[in-house]
């Protein structure tokens, strides 16, 4: 995955807070934390490898015939879009438009690509577009994109349609981490699926005696929460703190079951846990420091912090439930935690010559078409005499269109494996996470819109001390060169 063969303590610059919109961590009194794949991260192929295994199982149990099927972490990754009408995957720019798509294991070539996608936009709020919003999203991805192949192949005990497909595959999944077998997994080896951070508790800890009220705020349940926070934070706090509260020291409120996205748009009431076994009790007035509790909502919260709006940042992973309706809905301040970027930007930087060359390149050939265009329009004039043209010889104007016609074939043979090499950093499949050919990708235009900074962890945060007034760069335009 991404972070294989990454160094990031040798290399800084893979660790960068990168800025949308302009955030005074000052003026920022509260931070909350979602936990999975933001405080707590996981060892990505692990996790997906196993979740994938117990949909695996209970598509046997079905009777489908999925037994030779494995898990292949290429095959998807986050913001990819599930079209659900064909039974594809694709990758949107900015704009919506289609540059790149795969029905089920193949990709599709450009004129195919063309005549389904041509006049397509991509909507995501139309159901018939599904974003992979997270890493949690890779297995069924990949078992989508397996189960398309057999179903067009008739191989499927079930009349299904692409959509219902999708459905399925959802549905079992979810199925699948409500029984709790994997997570009992997890907590019984938390050594094979966590990937520690030492930096994490030193990051809270600075933010806390900092003066802002830290907060988590988690869909996983109260069990799964002390096990992966105890092992991911207990070993790097202070012996004061872990004597004392462990990692619970860190946080003035902690909410476990929140059901994010609702968690940010319905009101629902809290419940106090009492008990380390996770014991519920109503709660009755405002919230309590120090204390756990179960479900509520974000106004709620609100209220016992007495803050609101742009006072609080909230920083996640998922594009959706964490970042776009926080901003929508409450107008908090965002954070986006995109894992894989510390392996996009190494390999930018590995491919940095390249990418100069390429650009160099380019510029050539964009001179020699203006040529070309330009040789072409004095043969027009010359032979339709409705305007002043050279005055060269029409033979002259046609080797010159010859000559600059081979000069331009050879610079593409230079630059066709250098741009096929650009558009596959990152995933040989989907190319970087960002971009879509030249434009930016759809989850580049998500983040750009609804999340204040980005980056690879919050461990990050660390070397900008938590009074950083991050500015963010002036927007460019295309005639600002």
């Amino acid at each position: 995955m991404a972070d294989k063969g990454v160094n990031a303590a040798s290399n800084p610059g893979l660790r960068g807070v990168f800025c949308n919109r302009t955030l005074n961590l000052r003026g920022i009194r509260a931070i909350g934390y979602d936990m999975d794949y933001t405080l707590v991260q996981y060892h990505v192929e692990e996790w997906e490898r196993r979740a994938y295994g117990h949909l695996q199982e209970r598509l046997l149990a079905r009777g489908w015939p999925v037994a030779h099927l494995a898990f292949d972490p290429a095959l998807v990754c986050r913001g990819l879009i599930v079209d659900t009408e064909k039974g594809n995957l694709v990758k949107a720019n900015r704009f919506g438009f289609v540059k790149r798509a795969a029905h089920g294991l193949r990709p599709l070539e450009h004129e195919e690509q063309r005549d389904t996608y041509a006049r397509t936009i991509v909507d995501l709020a139309e159901p018939r577009w599904v974003f992979l919003n997270t890493l949690f999203s890779l297995s069924e991805g990949c078992m989508y994109a397996q189960l398309v192949e057999l179903l067009d192949r008739r191989e499927l005990p079930e009349v299904l349609g692409y959509r219902d497909l999708y459905a399925s595959v959802r549905s079992t999944l979810d199925a699948a981490h409500m029984e709790g077998r994997l997570k009992a997994e997890i907590v019984a080896d938390p050594a094979r699926f966590v990937e520690l951070d030492p930096e994490m508790a030193l990051t809270l800890l600075d933010q806390k005696q900092a003066g802002k009220k830290l907060l988590l705020v988690t869909n996983s349940d109260w069990a799964y929460t002390v096990s992966m926070m105890k092992f991911a934070f207990d070993p790097f706090l202070p012996p004061s703190l872990s004597k004392d509260m462990g990692w619970r020291a860190l946080f003035d409120h902690v909410v476990v079951g929140a059901r994010k996205p609702s968690f940010f748009t319905t009101p629902s009431p809290f419940f106090e846990v009492v008990t380390e076994e996770g014991l519920l009790s109503p709660v009755v007035g405002p919230l309590r420091e120090g204390r756990a509790y179960l479900g509520g909502s974000a106004q709620e919260l609100e209220r016992s912090l007495g803050l609101s709006g742009d006072e609080i940042l909230y920083v996640g992973d998922h594009m959706f439930g964490d970042v776009k309706v926080t901003k929508n809905v409450l107008r908090w301040r965002t954070a986006l935690v995109l894992r894989e970027l510390e392996g996009e930007i190494a390999a930018a930087q590995a491919f940095r010559d390249s990418e100069e060359r390429l650009a160099a390149l380019m510029a050539e050939k964009e001179a020699l078409e203006a040529e070309a265009c330009r040789n072409r329009l004095d043969i027009q004039r010359q032979r339709g005499a409705y305007a002043a043209a050279s005055g060269e010889p029409e033979e002259a104007l046609q080797a010159r269109a010859l000559a600059l016609r081979a000069r331009i074939e050879a610079l593409d043979q230079e630059i066709a494996p250098l741009a096929r090499a650009s558009a596959e950093l990152g995933n040989p499949l989907w190319g970087p996470l960002m971009r879509a050919g030249n434009d930016k990708s759809h989850l580049a235009r998500q983040v750009e819109r609804y999340a204040d900074v980005y980056t690879s962890r919050v461990s990050n945060f660390l070397g900008l001390t938590p009074f950083v007034y991050l500015r963010s760069p002036r927007g460019s335009l295309p005639h600002d060169a």
